[in-house]
């Protein structure tokens, strides 16, 4: 390989990594952007009073519904995403769990997005703004 195409392989190397880390860094910003309106959501749902119940997901397959540990509330009505009282943001599709049916699934927090459901089919994606604010103006838990 001649000095001058390892010379160009690098530097599209190191653009790509550049690249790579601001993308990383927009998400971290946006994910705290996020989490300052979940936030404020669970202290006004909280103080509306605002009913909780024990989040279930869902395996991707489609088949049944998994138990879990986390308290909170769903944000759309077909039950894929919600908010724990703990202010985790938790996506309740997961992968298939043998037996779990019959245990508790643990979930884990994902970093929450600005823009739910982003990349998705037409009218499937709204701001989490949003989707908060029509949660707390329900009187109902969402169903789906």
């Amino acid at each position: 390989m001649s000095e001058d195409a390892a010379r160009r392989r690098a530097e599209k190397a190191e653009r790509a990594e550049y690249h790579a880390e601001a993308l990383r860094r927009r998400g971290e910003e946006e994910s705290a952007q996020a989490q300052v309106l979940i936030d404020r959501f669970v202290a006004r749902a909280t103080q509306a009073g605002l009913p909780t119940e024990r989040l279930a997901a869902r395996p991707w397959t489609g088949r049944g519904r998994y138990r879990t540990d986390v308290e909170g509330w769903y944000l759309r009505r077909d039950r894929s995403v919600g908010v724990g009282l703990d202010g985790g943001y938790y996506v309740l599709v997961v992968a298939p769990e043998r037996f779990g049916r019959w245990r508790t699934v643990p979930l884990h927090r994902t970093p929450p997005p600005l823009q739910v459901g982003k990349g998705a089919r037409d009218g499937e994606s709204v701001t989490l703004e949003a989707l908060l604010e029509m949660r707390l103006t329900e009187t109902d838990s969402p169903r789906g």
